[in-house]
């Protein structure tokens, strides 16, 4: 049996793909106030603003390539039983080879109904339109979890952080609940490693070893230490 390794994945690893992490200093995404952008109530003000927002991510991610820590975790596969848990609404950590992929926060190639969540369809292309239906005759959004939305992938993620045998947090300071409460959930004698520039409190735990690196720098200086406690 391999040791069950879960990974909880952030902004931080797909901004090295060239997707940026959107909410900037000023709190904006990309010149919107977020709750414009990624709530219920900005949908329902302006779904054409909404909708191009969404469209113009979707563009990117598109365009952009999995990086060599989305590499490194699929590596690890043959070492590990590797979950990955991840904030990010891109697919980078699919195309860069990792089979077990739990996606909190929803999946930006998804849409979905609006009056019937569990209607979930794959886009073909980058664009959802004004008008594009879904098969109860209601329009498409984003397959995305907007501020004030419950987050059903959370209880999930919870046990799966449980059953961890190494935590790896990769790319994000874990400040957005209920995401950050995660790290709470595995044992005490677990070991956590945390790949990150910032320094978040809970870096202070013996716990906790801390490579304050991007996510690139820090999962090729990480791979071999945990390649050699797979054994």
């Amino acid at each position: 049996m391999k040791k069950k390794l879960v990974v909880l994945t952030g902004a931080g690893i797909s901004a090295e793909s060239g997707i940026p992490t959107f909410r900037g200093a000023d709190g904006l995404w990309e010149g919107h106030d977020v709750m414009e952008v990624a709530s219920p109530q900005g949908w329902e003000k302006d779904q054409s603003l909404v909708l191009d927002f969404y469209n113009q991510r979707r563009k990117a991610v598109l365009e952009a390539e999995p990086n060599d820590a989305h590499k490194i975790l699929a590596e690890l596969e043959e070492h590990y039983d590797v979950q990955i848990i991840t904030q990010n609404i891109d697919d980078l950590h699919e195309r860069g080879g990792s089979s077990n992929v739990l996606h909190l926060h929803g999946e930006i190639k998804k849409a979905r109904s609006c009056v019937d969540e569990n209607l979930v369809y794959e886009l073909d292309g980058w664009e959802i339109k004004e008008g594009d239906l879904c098969e109860k005759g209601s329009q498409l959004r984003p397959h995305i979890v907007w501020f004030g939305e419950m987050v059903p992938m959370i209880e999930p993620a919870a046990r799966i952080t449980a059953s961890a045998d190494i935590l790896l947090v990769v790319g994000t300071s874990l400040q957005v609940y209920p995401a950050a409460g995660l790290i709470h959930e595995v044992g005490h004698d677990v070991p956590i490693y945390v790949v990150d520039p910032s320094t978040p409190e809970y870096y202070g735990s013996n716990q906790v070893t801390a490579i304050a690196k991007s996510a690139v720098e820090g999962m090729r200086k990480l791979k071999e230490k945990l390649k050699e406690q797979s054994q």
